[in-house]
């Protein structure tokens, strides 16, 4: 993500570092329900089929542990390039993970991350990482056919939806234009935001 934004403060809001662990068990939850023939359908991203939303996620978290221990992107390279899933995209996928995971437990807040558009607090990563995972499981449970209401974390949803409409991120790439929705449910109003049809 090429996107920076503030959220506003909310002292008996958990922060997003801490809500990372709970995302990161939500993605993987689904992930591993993809039926094996579904990888190549498409997904809500234009362009984009399910694998190729897991590969996106898979070289996010791959990046993660370096950036957080404040490797830059030229130092990183073009480690990741290419195809990061193989023939395994569950196994790839919970690889990158755990290291992520590790990674994000011991990062604090004020971390200064180094990331391709400027120098960035670990928290706001942080921000941008929890947006991922959430708006992500529900372009892969979506695309896969997957019942993208069970097992949703709704603090998660609610802060990335107060994030979205913070950051001034709505309607800039990667994003597509807001769609319309009278739906009242948060994660519906979240994927309307950016860009994805709802349900």
């Amino acid at each position: 993500m090429a996107t920076t934004g503030t959220l506003p403060t909310d002292e008996s809001e958990t922060p997003a570092r801490e809500q990372l662990q709970r995302a990161f068990n939500r993605f993987s939850e689904l992930v591993h329900r993809v039926p094996a023939g579904a990888w190549d359908d498409a997904s809500p991203c234009e362009g984009w089929s399910v694998r190729d939303v897991l590969a996106h996620m898979t070289s996010e978290h791959l990046w993660a542990p370096r950036l957080l221990v404040g490797e830059t992107t030229d130092q990183v390279g073009d480690d990741y390039d290419g195809d990061v899933l193989g023939d395994d995209p569950v196994a790839a996928w919970d690889s990158a993970a755990t290291g992520s995971r590790e990674a994000w437990a011991n990062a604090e807040d004020a971390t200064t991350v180094h990331l391709s558009f400027g120098d960035t607090p670990a928290g706001e990563y942080a921000e941008q990482m929890l947006l991922d995972l959430t708006v992500h499981a529900w372009d892969i449970g979506t695309g896969a056919g997957l019942d993208v209401t069970e097992g949703v974390v709704p603090e998660a949803v609610l802060h990335v939806l107060r994030y979205a409409r913070a950051s001034g991120m709505v309607g800039r790439a990667p994003f597509g234009p807001e769609v319309s929705t009278a739906s009242e449910d948060p994660q519906q109003q979240l994927v309307a935001l950016l860009g994805r049809t709802p349900a």
